[in-house]
């Protein structure tokens, strides 16, 4: 037979009332009285039924994640699953739980969202990604409904409380590191205009070309929907064309590796004929050869900070929206190398 709450008050010598409180942790209760209800809660295998909590106290003691498609699809990335490692440290400190989505097309994400807000189950939410044009960033707006977002908003920023690494200014040193090399035919790969942090990479790294004097120029540029389309013979056409360029910054390290795979198949060397710079600085970086530039993001660090101030606006809801910015910085390896300004214009 279950134990029931009315089993640990006897056991305890408290009332029913007095465990519930010591189950939320309430400050008007003795540290020694919460000590000898929980060592009895211990003892007969008592557990909260925090369902039936929430409906009292109109709290789920969760948070949703949303993830930018299904979970399945995101946590291949080596991204999602440490930021949820950030996020899942300040919610188990906090006694919250996790409620993913898993919806895999944009709609079936969105009704998820709204029956998570609807449905009340969750307390709030934390978007993992910003796009320029979010269906759901603007419904949680509307319903006034506790959220943060990993990421930049592209509109109403000032409204949103969010965490995010200063992308135009790493990317802009990342390109300089580059220019400072003796390239000066500079792609970047795996833009998604969509996505706001891509947004901000690619203005970066128009803004060290303009500095040093360097046309920007759109061959160079190479969006994420004709890596998808065009494939492996896109990749191939790209970095055996008539004016390669000599270094890639780009957007992650996943798409990094697979061009250093690319390169090594055309018998392109890197980093002596192409440098190459990763956004992430995912475990892989440092493992393969050569081991790959990266940019260490702080990934963990990022879900940390969307948690804490998500759980935040969770208990206080009058808290002020605010900028996190977590700085971020070049991990120097051996995929970038120098060249001369006669060998880059060769």
């Amino acid at each position: 037979m279950a134990v029931t709450i009315k089993d640990v008050a006897k056991a305890a010598a408290v009332s029913p009332s007095t465990v519930s409180r010591v189950i939320a942790d309430h400050p008007h209760i003795s540290e020694e009285t919460k000590k000898r209800v929980r060592k009895e809660m211990e003892r007969l295998g008592y557990h909260p039924n925090f369902q039936a909590r929430s409906l009292v106290v109109r709290s789920t003691e969760t948070i949703g994640i949303v993830m930018p498609n299904s979970a399945t699809q995101s946590l291949q990335n080596p991204f999602f699953p440490e930021v949820l490692r950030g996020i899942s440290t300040i919610a188990h400190e906090n006694h919250f739980g996790i409620y993913l989505t898993t919806g895999v097309k944009d709609e079936e994400v969105f009704q998820q969202v709204v029956s998570m807000v609807q449905g009340r189950r969750v307390d709030g939410i934390i978007l993992l990604y910003s796009r320029t044009d979010d269906k759901i960033m603007n419904y949680l707006l509307d319903q006034q409904f506790p959220f943060t977002v990993i990421g930049r908003p592209f509109k109403n920023a000032e409204r949103i409380t969010y965490v995010d690494n200063d992308n135009i200014f790493i990317t802009r040193q990342v390109t300089e590191y580059l220019i400072r090399l003796g390239h000066r035919k500079i792609a970047f790969v795996g833009v998604n205009l969509d996505y706001v942090f891509t947004i901000d990479r690619l203005e970066g790294y128009k803004q060290a070309l303009t500095e040093a004097g360097i046309e920007y120029d759109e061959k160079y540029v190479i969006h994420e929907k004709c890596l998808k389309t065009e494939g492996k013979a896109g990749i191939e056409h790209f970095l055996s064309s008539y004016e390669p360029p000599t270094a890639l910054v780009v957007a992650d390290d996943f798409t990094a590796i697979e061009l250093l795979s690319h390169a090594e198949e055309l018998n392109i060397n890197v980093p002596e004929e192409i440098s190459i710079v990763g956004f992430n600085d995912i475990p892989l970086a440092k493992h393969i050869k050569p081991q790959l530039t990266s940019v260490n993001i702080e990934i963990f660090q990022l879900g940390l900070e969307s948690a804490n101030c998500l759980i935040e606006i969770i208990k206080n809801p009058k808290t002020l929206p605010k900028r996190i910015t977590i700085p971020a910085r070049m991990i120097e390896r051996s995929s970038c190398y120098a060249i001369s300004q006669h060998e880059d214009t060769k």
